[in-house]
C-alpha cells in the first residue's frame, strides 16, 4: 500500500468511526461487532442488528421531521463522500423512500426524509455534470455485423442510436410535488448502479413497499402468460378487488420512477442462486412485487408499464420452468 493510499484508508477508517460514534447517540445500542471492527464501513452496511435497528427507526411515527436525528445522521453521513459510507446511506433508501411516499397524503413533517434524497440527488446532478444518461442501441436499418452488404447503408443519422435512459438533471433546492418522482428515481437509479454492494434484506424492503406501492393484488397474474388464466382470475380478482386492495398504500407510480424501480426487480429475479435460502426469498418478494405492479399497470391502463412488466413476468415464467427441471441454473438466464 502506498503513502497516499494508506492516508486515504486511515482517513476513511477515521470518518466511518466518527459515524459509529455519532450514530451510538442515536441508538438505544450501536452492536460491539460494529464498534469494535477493524472495517467500520462494511460493519455499518452489513451488520443485520444494526439494520433493524435504524429501520425500525425510520418507521417510527416522527422519523421524517426535519429535527430527526437519524436523518441528520444519514445527510452528514452521505456529505463524508466517501464511497463506502454514502453505500450505508443507500442501503436505507428504500424505507426512506417507502415511508416518505406514504406519508406525503397526511401532510407530517417530512423535511428530513427530503433533505437525504436531495442530497443524494445532488450529487447524481453533480456526478452527471447535469448530462442525459445514455445508451446506444443496435439499429435494424444497418446490415448485420455479422454478413457483408453488397451496398453499404449510408447514412449520417447516427443519434436514431442513441436512447436517453435518464435525462438530464437540473439542481433543485426543496422536493415539489412536480419533481418529486424525478427527485427518486435519480436516488433509485444510484441504488441501482450499486447494487451489487446492497444487502439482500435492503432489496426485500424495496420488493415490500413496491407491493404496497401499487396497491393492487397481484396473486392471480402468477400463471402469466397463461392469458385465458389471467382473464379468468381477473374477473375473479375485480369482484373482491374493493376489500383486497390497499388503499392507503397507493401511490403515483410516473415512468421516471418506475422506470429504476424495474431494473432493480429486474436484478432480484436474475440474480438467484438456488441454495441460498436469503436469495429464494428475495426472488419471491420480486415475484410478488412484478405481480402487484402489473396489475396497477393493468389497472391505470399503461402500455409502457404493461409491456415493460409484462417482460418481467415472462423472466419469472422462464426462470421457474428452468429452476423446476434443473436443466439451467437461473443465475445463467441472463448469458442466453
Amino acid at each position: 500500500m502506498s503513502a497516499e493510499q494508506q492516508v486515504s484508508w486511515s482517513d476513511s477508517f477515521s470518518q466511518a468511526q466518527t459515524a459509529i460514534q455519532s450514530l451510538a447517540t442515536i441508538l438505544p445500542a450501536v452492536p460491539s461487532s460494529v464498534s469494535a471492527s477493524n472495517t467500520p464501513a462494511l460493519a455499518l452496511l452489513t451488520d443485520p442488528d444494526l439494520a433493524a435497528q435504524i429501520s425500525n427507526h425510520l418507521r417510527q411515527p416522527d422519523s421524517g421531521a426535519g429535527d430527526n436525528q437519524l436523518c441528520r445522521w444519514l445527510y452528514d453521513t452521505f456529505h463524508t463522500s466517501k464511497i463506502d459510507l454514502q453505500l450505508v446511506v443507500l442501503r436505507f433508501l428504500p424505507i426512506i423512500a417507502g415511508v416518505y411516499l406514504l406519508r406525503i397524503p397526511h401532510r407530517k413533517p417530512l423535511a428530513g426524509f427530503e433533505a437525504v434524497l436531495l442530497a443524494i440527488y445532488a450529487h447524481e446532478t453533480t456526478s452527471r455534470n447535469g448530462q442525459a444518461t445514455t445508451v446506444n442501441i443496435p439499429d435494424l436499418s444497418h446490415p448485420s455485423v455479422y454478413h457483408e452488404s453488397k451496398h453499404p447503408y449510408k447514412s449520417n443519422s447516427t443519434e436514431l442510436n442513441l436512447v436517453v435512459v435518464s435525462p438530464g438533471l437540473e439542481p433543485q433546492g426543496t422536493i415539489r410535488s412536480t419533481k418529486r418522482a424525478r427527485i427518486i428515481g435519480v436516488a433509485l437509479e444510484l441504488y441501482h448502479s450499486k447494487i451489487l454492494d446492497m444487502p439482500v434484506q435492503s432489496k426485500l424492503d424495496l420488493c415490500e413497499f413496491c407491493i404496497i406501492w401499487a396497491g393492487q393484488d397481484g396473486d392471480f397474474y402468477k400463471d402469466f402468460p397463461n392469458i385465458d388464466q389471467i382473464e379468468d382470475d381477473d374477473k375473479k380478482g375485480k369482484e373482491g378487488e374493493m376489500s383486497k386492495e390497499k388503499k392507503e398504500g397507493r401511490v403515483l407510480l410516473p415512468w421516471e420512477m418506475l422506470q429504476p424501480i424495474l431494473r432493480i426487480l429486474g436484478h432480484c429475479l436474475m440474480g438467484i442462486n438456488k441454495n441460498n435460502k436469503k436469495n429464494i426469498e428475495l426472488y419471491e418478494a420480486a415475484c410478488r412485487a412484478s405481480r402487484s405492479l402489473y396489475a396497477r399497470a393493468l389497472h391505470d391502463i399503461n402500455p409502457k408499464a404493461i409491456l415493460a412488466i409484462g417482460s418481467l413476468l415472462k423472466l419469472i415464467k422462464f426462470s421457474s420452468i428452468c429452476v423446476d427441471h434443473t436443466e439451467l441454473p437461473v443465475t445463467n438466464v441472463i448469458n442466453l
